[in-house]
């Protein structure tokens, strides 16, 4: 195991990270993008965006696009490359402001949690899509790791703090369970060339409706190069 520094909340971290990487002329079998904040204050990140879609969304979408030439290179036609996106069940309730991705207009921690999660579900599937029209040996898929007892519930309510501590053991995933779907998705054989696929307990399952919609998708990928300062070369494929 080696570790490489990674914020990813900034894009010149993510950007150097990739540098550093790049010169080690490693190949790239296995990217499962897992950073992630819930329900922190209104804030934003050192390159002005709200920090749930900074992080969780904008940071996953440039390091993956960063990585993906090489990813490319790994693949081959019997061990597909795999990229695994950690999203969670309250994409479900999620709404995808394309005129106020900051929100701007009106901060809600949770509002803002859910569409950056709705974000990565709808990255993921038009992912595989340009994945698949280039003929690239890489596949996409999206993971739901379930209720999972980490420190990513410190910004909550203190009351349901406190429910979390007498409950954890009861209804929550141990951190190793909570690890157990992405851990499929990146290693089973049963996910051999398979992409575009949202999984919970390690089973395929239906994500929200609107994250099938492929125009959604294709004006989220549009307006992420933007924001990231990338070239949309996926204007040309339908």
């Amino acid at each position: 195991v080696e570790f490489l520094y990674c914020d990813l909340a900034s894009m010149k971290s993510i950007r150097q990270f990739v540098q550093r990487f790049r010169a080690k002329n490693c190949p790239l079998h296995v990217l499962v993008n897992n950073a992630g904040v819930m329900l922190v204050p209104e804030k934003k990140t050192e390159d002005g965006f709200e920090e749930h879609f900074g992080l969780n969304y904008l940071g996953h979408f440039l390091l993956t696009n960063l990585l993906l030439d090489k990813l490319k290179q790994s693949g081959t036609h019997s061990h597909n490359a795999r990229i695994i996106t950690v999203s969670s069940a309250t994409h479900y309730v999620g709404e995808l402001h394309l005129n106020d991705l900051q929100s701007r207009c009106s901060y809600s921690p949770h509002g803002a949690y859910a569409q950056s999660k709705l974000a990565l579900v709808l990255f993921t599937y038009r992912l595989q899509h340009l994945l698949t029209a280039s003929g690239s040996h890489v596949t996409a898929n999206v993971v739901d790791p379930g209720v999972v007892n980490t420190e990513l519930y410190k910004h909550v309510f203190w009351v349901i703090k406190v429910v979390k501590w007498m409950t954890a053991w009861l209804f929550f995933k141990t951190p190793e369970e909570g690890a157990s779907t992405s851990i499929y998705a990146a290693v089973s054989p049963e996910m051999e060339g398979a992409g575009g696929c949202y999984l919970y307990n390690e089973t395929r399952t239906k994500s929200a409706d609107v994250a099938y919609d492929e125009e959604l998708q294709r004006r989220l990928w549009t307006e992420s190069c933007k924001m990231v300062g990338l070239p949309d070369e996926s204007s040309r494929v339908p």
